[in-house]
């Protein structure tokens, strides 16, 4: 493990996408227990991908068009699903259908968890980052690609986790203005649907 792949893991764990929307608007509508349940679920959502890499599915899905496209119009699919509920909801903000007081962290955790896992793109990125910072001479180089995901998994919970809390403590100002509320949403739903639009443009390459 170096100093580089931490960098380049924090820098890409940083960057604001669907996990972190998810999560900070999980801590502003439903508080700490949420944001922690989104960021499991993010984090628990790369696994599959992790794995994809490592046996080889990831790439047949970087050759397979088919296959890709498939996964990638479920994810987009789900993503324009998450907008719409969120547009709808006329009270708090909610990522599925239950109320903010019936929603659970489990069903929390799994929308998080689904939104991560369509995304057929971060079994490509896997195959293509991990191998960079596998040495040629590696003895067991699966196993340093299970601990190197590992380390990226643990660093994406961390941040996610420091995200949702951060939402978390603004929750009370934000809850206690409608009119900021019901911005936030219309907000939040713009976004799913801009990053559905963009990974409906995503190519297996």
């Amino acid at each position: 493990m170096s100093v580089e792949f931490l960098l380049t893991s924090f820098l890409v764990v940083l960057a604001p996408g669907t996990g972190v929307l998810i999560t900070i608007a999980s801590g502003l509508t439903h508080g700490r227990l949420a944001a922690m349940a989104a960021a499991f679920g993010c984090t628990i959502g790369i696994m599959p991908h992790l794995l994809a890499s490592i046996v080889g599915l990831a790439a047949l899905l970087h050759t397979s068009a088919l296959l890709f496209q498939i996964v990638k119009y479920a994810g987009v699919a789900y993503l324009l699903y998450l907008a719409w509920q969120t547009l709808r909801e006329k009270g708090a903000l909610s990522l599925g259908k239950e109320t903010p007081k019936e929603k659970s962290a489990v069903s929390i955790a799994v929308t998080a968890a689904l939104v991560n896992t369509l995304n057929p793109k971060l079994s490509i990125f896997f195959l293509a980052f991990l191998p960079q910072f596998i040495h040629a001479e590696e003895s067991a180089p699966t196993f340093m690609m299970l601990v190197l995901g590992g380390i990226f998994m643990a660093m994406t919970f961390v941040i996610f986790a420091f995200y949702g809390l951060f939402a978390a403590r603004l929750r009370h100002h934000i809850l206690n203005r409608p009119t900021a509320m019901t911005w936030f949403r219309r907000g939040v739903a713009g976004a799913f649907a801009a990053l559905g639009a963009r990974l409906a443009m995503a190519e297996n390459t």
